[in-house]
């Protein structure tokens, strides 16, 4: 049995969870479920990112305390990964003194111990909303890019952390893939971010920010929050202590970002982790944004999206399939309320919906509702088609392509259909061996629908094998006979 090790980012906690939170979740809970069930022994962590004046100002606006606000937040976050089906092994909380806070210390104590922190005066721009320092390269008229708001000119005495040591090192190692960064194009642009790449902030005066974790024997300052909360990865499996949960696990097979936070995970991370000694991750995938309705979420514009309602509204499933179908794993994707109901009614209800209805009815009409397989009436032409799904799947899902892997599993969804309109079995009723041969190929492609959508809907698989009357999900298919239990799997809206 392998290991594997999966994370995605940390959520910041300054306001409530949003579909774009949402989307990671799921991408990451695919991999998760999808390694599970070629037996690996997985381990896949979130959590909440919980320091930073961002947080301290949210909490004053709802006039509570820091603490007290983030709490509530990040319980939102963790009631989203339960009602979305995210299947998390851990969930950390950067606030977390007893856990999170010593492999801080350990790490800082480490790069410090090497040589790789200093003392020194900064001056320059931070964006509150970025939590990060900024060029004037990224302003436009001023104003952050992304935020559209001016950011604060500083000038204090921060602790540095020394980028530049190991810039061309990382370089070498995301040029040879040993760091595999998809998308191509990703890696491409983190290349081009390393050659301009120098020494970081590794802290800010107490008196800036008291909202963190404070540096080790100086108190008057703070541990710059992504350094900080990037150690998450290590805290939430036992760095601190080593334990065997750690030993195990490290380092992180796969680490899932958003592109907006990717300079912090290809480059800052890495070189930290090469600076306290410890393996680096294998993969880092990153994602795009999402907009609604063709417009960036905005609480000015009021088009924030509300995973719960969404969820409540329509159900996990369908809107795991949206996101992981419609939104393109390498880029950036839309929410629309309109989109999203014509590619429910059309793919969910009219396909996958309408050939698990034609094939239990026929099995009620021309079997009594009990129909028993077997492997001498699977045709090659479905042996064939159902290898070919399995194998395009697979490789769509390594190269981090989750859309494209639904893709295959619809198209063998719609080749059923086709199948059964060619074949025409009510109007070969009379000759058994024909109508049985016809019967069996497509309980075969059902249960390969099935388990392929085990990692994506999984709630839509279960329901698939019970429908089918399929005992320990269908993997005894030839033992015992299919007793059908009729139901609509989706409803049109």
């Amino acid at each position: 049995m392998n290991k594997f090790y999966i994370t995605s980012s940390l959520p910041y906690t300054n306001a409530p969870a949003h579909i774009g939170h949402l989307l990671e979740f799921i991408q990451a809970d695919v991999l998760t479920r999808y390694n599970r069930l070629l037996g690996n022994e997985v381990f896949f962590l979130t959590g909440t990112d919980e320091h930073g004046r961002k947080n301290v100002q949210a909490a004053e606006k709802k006039e509570k305390s820091p603490q007290e606000f983030v709490n509530e937040i990040s319980a939102g976050f963790k009631e989203l990964t339960k009602i979305a089906g995210i299947s998390i092994d851990k969930f950390v909380r950067t606030t977390d003194q007893f856990n999170h806070w010593p492999a801080v210390h350990k790490i800082w104590k480490k790069l410090r111990d090497n040589g790789d922190l200093y003392k020194a005066e900064y001056e320059g721009l931070y964006c509150i909303g970025h939590e990060a320092f900024i060029k004037k390269s990224e302003l436009k008229d001023g104003l952050c890019l992304e935020h559209q708001t001016e950011p604060e000119k500083i000038k204090e005495e921060n602790y540095f952390f020394k980028l530049s040591k190991y810039k061309n090192q990382i370089e070498k190692l995301i040029q040879e893939d040993k760091i595999k960064i998809l998308p191509v194009h990703r890696k491409n642009e983190t290349l081009k971010l390393i050659k301009d790449s120098e020494d970081v902030s590794a802290s800010r005066p107490k008196e800036s920010i008291s909202w963190g974790v404070p540096v080790p024997g100086d108190s008057g300052h703070i541990i710059y929050i992504w350094l900080e909360a990037l150690i998450s990865y290590l805290s939430g499996i036992g760095y601190a202590d080593e334990t065997e949960v750690f030993k195990k696990f490290w380092p992180p097979d796969i680490q899932i970002v958003g592109k907006d936070i990717m300079r912090f995970h290809t480059i800052i991370w890495p070189a930290m982790l090469l600076a306290a000694g410890l393996e680096l991750p294998k993969s880092i995938y990153v994602h795009g944004f999402i907009t609604v309705d063709g417009q960036k979420m905005s609480k000015t514009i009021g088009n924030v999206t509300d995973p719960f309602d969404l969820v409540k509204k329509y159900g996990v499933d369908p809107i795991r399939y949206y996101l992981l179908r419609e939104i393109s794993s390498y880029e950036d994707g839309d929410w629309s309320e309109k989109k999203f109901e014509a590619r429910y009614n059309a793919d969910l209800a009219n396909n996958l919906g309408n050939l698990v209805s034609r094939v239990v009815a026929l099995i009620e009409k021309f079997f009594n509702g009990s129909f028993s397989c077997s492997r001498r009436f699977v045709s090659k032409e479905i042996d064939e088609k159902v290898i070919d799904t399995w194998k395009k799947y697979n490789q769509s899902i390594d190269n981090f392509k989750l859309h494209i892997a639904l893709e295959n599993v619809f198209s063998l969804v719609g080749f059923a259909n086709l199948y059964i309109d060619e074949h025409k079995p009510w109007a070969i009723s009379g000759n058994p061996e024909k109508l049985n041969i016809v019967m069996t190929n497509l309980i075969v492609i059902l249960l390969n629908v099935a388990w392929l959508l085990k990692p994506f809907l999984p709630e839509t698989s279960s329901n698939i094998f019970e429908i089918l009357g399929a005992d320990k999900d269908g993997k005894s298919w030839e033992e015992k006979p299919f007793q059908v239990r009729p139901r609509i799997l989706f409803p049109k809206i």
